[in-house]
């Protein structure tokens, strides 16, 4: 297994500590995270060879942040070292029917500002199978646009994988934009990731089938969009969550992966909420995961689905469960203390 690169942003995540408002706190709760990262970590903690890759300040915070991804043993070997500006993102985290929100302070940050000749696609992807990126760094702006799609063509030239989150942030761009934007990207891309929405909204396939009310689940839509986007575009496979948000700290999510020509769709959980930032990628993690390891459409949706749902009870962006203990979900473990 050669492992996987994942290319974007990392960032420093500000969090008024408990349930405060950015209006009343008075000190703050670091973290790093970002999408692409948040992948790498999830991975590195399966047993799988992960790099990201991305560019940072070389000063203390920018060190901290890789620091951040070293401890986890992540390969930072490729980032790039320079610039002024590290991305940083403030999360408000919501309780009861008050939503959570974010704050992004991302303008001309190093990585943004970065052009794609300062990255060495040859060198970078040797040794490597899979590339991962995700709608969110082409977001970031014109630079960041042409790096994220030198490197899914460097990787296509080269016979490897390439997976896009579609992974849709109204806060930085509008879906007009997004859908030009992504439209460059599926020619390249073997494995999305996304919601039925974003299918939608974005990439433009509609469903026949009637929207269900309260915002409840198409089995059909899902199976219908992923025969699309592997008909119109090439795509191999196909991963759509559906998640239902019952309150702030109450959500249900379940999934469907599309695979091998084969269909499945995971069972329903609900969660009780500790930090929902990065369960979506620790979803993409777990579909890359099992993808790697050749597992069916079946044992990949029940996987990735499990990994998202545990993702919810670990604060901060990373998700630090073990591969152990997500099978232990998905056979119906128990949560009773371990001792």
């Amino acid at each position: 297994m050669k492992g996987v690169v994942t290319f974007g942003e990392l960032m420093m995540r500000l969090t008024p500590p408990g349930f405060e408002r950015f209006s009343q706190c008075n000190s703050w709760d670091i973290t790093f995270g970002g999408a692409e990262a948040n992948v790498s970590v999830a991975l590195s903690a399966w047993g799988v060879k992960s790099a990201f890759v991305s560019k940072i300040p070389c000063h203390e915070v920018g060190q901290s942040a890789v620091n951040s991804l070293r401890k986890y043993g992540v390969n930072t070997d490729f980032i790039v070292r320079g610039g002024e500006r590290l991305g940083v993102y403030y999360l408000e985290k919501g309780s009861c029917f008050r939503p959570s929100k974010v704050i992004y302070d991302r303008k001309s940050s190093a990585f943004s500002l970065s052009s794609s000749e300062e990255y060495d696609w040859d060198k970078i992807l040797d040794n490597y199978s899979w590339l991962h990126v995700t709608g969110i760094t082409p977001a970031l702006g014109v630079n960041a646009e042409k790096a994220a799609l030198d490197a899914v063509k460097a990787a296509k030239s080269k016979g490897i994988t390439v997976s896009f989150d579609v992974n849709y942030r109204s806060k930085l761009w509008n879906k007009e934009q997004a859908g030009e934007s992504v439209g460059k990207f599926l020619p390249y891309v073997d494995v999305l990731i996304a919601n039925e929405n974003q299918i939608a909204g974005i990439v433009g396939i509609k469903s026949p089938y009637p929207q269900p009310e309260n915002d409840g689940y198409s089995a059909e839509s899902n199976e219908y969009m992923a025969r699309e986007l592997v008909s119109r575009f090439g795509v191999k496979s196909v991963a759509l969550t559906a998640r239902r948000t019952i309150s702030s700290d109450v959500n249900t999510l379940r999934a469907m992966v599309y695979a091998n020509g084969e269909c499945a769709f995971s069972r329903e959980y609900k969660i009780d909420i500790v930090d929902r930032v990065g369960s979506g990628d620790a979803f993409a993690a777990g579909v890359i995961y099992s993808l790697i390891k050749g597992e069916s459409a079946r044992s990949t949706v029940d996987y990735a689905v499990a990994a998202a749902v545990l993702a919810h009870s670990i604060e901060g962006d990373y998700m630090l469960c073990s591969s152990e203990e997500i099978n232990a979900l998905v056979k119906n473990g128990s949560a009773k203390v371990q001792r």
